[in-house]
């Protein structure tokens, strides 16, 4: 849902009745999804800008990384690395998660939804008793609560055996799924606001409020770097595979399988490899040379840039410039 285009299906005046064929034209839904798609057409373009917004997101956090989030044009939208039980995908299933609760969370305070509005949770306990519990807050328990039963019917719907590889997959999706919708609840705080004649703050008002996305994803990163290796048991539960971890928290990201080697192109796993790759020469870490490039080298090229400087505004009416010329050097991975 995060390459559909929704507002060429905006327009139509039949979008929300029961003919319109909306659902049945999403690529990627399970028949499960199409069913609570049919039930709520209204929350489609809220849950795709939400997984439009996680892959940004994804991208935004490991654009100095080897897999760098890139993503194909698939209904799996990052291609083969989805059948892998990485760390990758579980960072991904998380994300994307928390990006569709996030999304219908807010969508409810805006009031674009017809079965949501303003958040209705429960006073804060610690709130002072004179500041007033009011405003029209951000309602995470209904997108907590949509998210579950929209993302996690895919893995619901699945007849596996117990014990088996997939029910393996089954599990660490949902453990991860749930991470995603719990990072937006413990990340999330109460606001508040004061009202009064020149600042004098004689009423405040306090409400539920969103985190930003990119707290989200930050907060998520760093899962993502401590995440657990699991594997599942014959009775079907997951498990340590290294009894000398800690128990991971329904807070903290599992994994199956470990990653694939992203330093060379394998389009079977899906990875595109590092060759091209800008890097940073004088970088130690992970974005330099010497380890985004895989020991492989790189090559310098020197670019020269030519743009505006000096300008001044000259009365009336127009601003005068100089040219400046500039020569960087940038590093790619051989």
């Amino acid at each position: 849902m995060g390459f559909v285009d929704f507002e060429r299906w905006v327009k139509p005046p039949d979008l929300y009745t029961d003919k319109s064929r909306l659902c049945a034209k999403i690529r990627g839904l399970t028949p499960g999804q199409r069913r609570v798609c049919r039930r709520n057409k209204d929350h489609m373009p809220v849950v795709s800008d939400g997984v439009k917004r996680s892959i940004a997101e994804c991208q935004h956090q490991f654009k100095d990384r080897r897999w760098n989030c890139s993503v194909t044009e698939d209904v799996t939208v990052f291609g083969p690395l989805s059948l892998i039980g990485s760390r990758e995908t579980a960072f991904t299933h998380a994300l994307t998660s928390a990006g569709v609760s996030l999304s219908v969370s807010r969508a409810c305070r805006d009031g674009r939804l017809a079965s949501c509005s303003c958040s209705r949770a429960r006073r804060p306990p610690g709130l002072r008793e004179q500041w007033l519990w009011a405003g029209c807050g951000d309602d995470l328990q209904y997108g907590y609560t949509f998210t579950e039963g929209f993302v996690d019917i895919r893995e619901r719907e699945k007849k596996v055996k117990r014990g088996s590889r997939e029910q393996g997959r089954q599990l660490m999706n949902k453990h991860n799924n749930e991470a995603g919708r719990r990072a937006v609840m413990k990340k999330s705080r109460v606001s508040c606001k004061c009202h009064g004649v020149s600042g004098s703050c004689s009423l405040v008002t306090c409400w539920q409020q969103l985190p930003s996305f990119r707290e989200i994803g930050d907060y998520l990163k760093e899962k993502y770097d401590g995440a657990t290796e699991v594997k599942v048991s014959r009775r079907g539960r997951l498990r340590l595979s290294h009894p000398r971890n800690d128990l991971p928290t329904v807070l903290d990201l599992v994994y199956l399988e470990e990653s694939p080697n992203y330093c060379v192109k394998n389009d079977t796993l899906g990875s595109l490899g590092t060759s091209g790759r800008e890097c940073n020469r004088t970088s130690a870490g992970i974005n330099g040379c010497s380890l985004m490039c895989c020991g492989r080298g790189y090559n310098t090229m020197k670019v020269t840039l030519r743009e505006r400087c000096g300008c001044k505004f000259h009365w009336c009416c127009r601003v005068q410039c100089n040219t400046c010329v500039k020569t960087m050097e940038t590093y790619t991975c051989k």
